[in-house]
C-alpha cells in the first residue's frame, strides 16, 4: 500500500466529510443529509446515491469541467455508480428514515486508484453523517451494518502489484478492483485483462493482496474514526 492519510471535518459545513490521500492521489469526500427521497422511494425507508467528480487539473493534462458538457462522462457516471452501491451495503436504510444520505466525491489529484480511495473515504464520512444524525435524535439504533474499504490490485511486468498509481496502471496486463467488508466478505469486483487473460493462481495471488490491503484500510478508517465507529456500529 502507498502511504494512506484521512483528515476528517475537511468541509466544516457538511454533515460528515474528509480528505484522503493514497500516495499522490487525494479525493475530497462529503455526506450531506437530505430531508427526503425520491418518489419511488417513499415509505421504502432512506436512500444513499453518490456523485463523483475530478477537478480540471487533478490529471496532468487539463480535462474539461463535465458541467459544460451538460452530463457526466461514462466513466464519472459507472464510478459514482460503484460508490453508491458499495456504501448501500454499509448502512441500514431504514434506520436512517425518510432521508437521502448524498454522497459527493471530487478528485483534487489524480494518481491511480480515485475510485477506490473514494470509496474508503467516503466511509469515514459516511460514519461522522451518521452520528450527526444520532445528535439529532433522527436514527433508530445504529445504522451502521458493516465497514467497507476499497482496494486496486493488478499483474504489472507479470508480477502481482496492490494499490497501483497511474504509472502501474497504465501498463498493467491485467487490471482489478475490489470492495470488501471489514471481515473480508466481498461488496463488489472489478477485473479486466487488458493482455493476456487472467490466470486462476494469478487471481489468487491479487486476492490475497487486496485482503490484506483493504485490512490495512479498515484499520485507517477505525484509527480516523475512534470512538465514533462504534457509537453506530450495529453488533452482531
Amino acid at each position: 500500500m502507498r502511504p494512506v492519510r484521512i483528515e476528517r471535518g475537511f468541509l466544516p459545513q457538511a454533515e460528515g466529510s474528509c480528505l484522503i490521500t493514497v500516495g499522490q492521489t487525494r479525493v475530497v469526500c462529503a455526506v450531506t443529509v437530505e430531508e427526503k427521497v425520491p418518489a419511488w422511494r417513499r415509505g421504502m425507508g432512506g436512500w444513499l446515491t453518490a456523485e463523483y467528480a475530478m477537478l480540471p487539473r487533478a490529471t496532468e493534462q487539463r480535462t474539461a469541467r463535465e458541467v459544460t458538457r451538460g452530463h457526466p462522462s461514462g466513466r464519472s457516471h459507472e464510478i459514482q455508480r460503484l460508490i453508491g452501491r458499495s456504501l448501500r451495503q454499509a448502512v441500514d436504510l431504514k434506520a436512517i428514515g425518510d432521508r437521502t444520505l448524498w454522497v459527493d466525491c471530487d478528485v483534487l489529484q489524480a494518481d491511480g486508484g480515485t475510485r477506490t480511495a473514494s470509496i474508503t473515504g467516503a466511509m469515514v464520512a459516511l460514519v461522522d453523517a451518521l452520528c450527526w444524525l444520532q445528535d439529532m435524535d433522527r436514527t433508530v439504533g445504529r445504522p451502521l451494518l458493516r465497514q467497507i474499504a476499497a482496494v486496486s490490485a493488478g499483474i504489472v511486468g507479470g508480477e502481482a502489484a496492490l494499490d497501483l498509481c497511474y504509472q502501474e496502471d497504465a501498463r498493467a496486463e491485467v487490471d482489478a478492483n475490489f470492495v470488501m467488508t471489514g471481515e473480508g466478505d466481498f461488496v463488489e469486483l472489478q477485473t479486466t485483462a487488458e493482455a493476456q487473460p487472467l490466470r486462476a493462481d494469478q487471481f489468487d495471488l491479487l486476492l490475497g493482496l487486496a485482503k490484506a490491503g483493504v485490512g490495512q484500510l479498515v484499520a485507517t478508517q477505525a484509527s480516523a474514526l475512534g470512538d465514533r465507529l462504534a457509537l453506530v456500529m450495529r453488533r452482531a
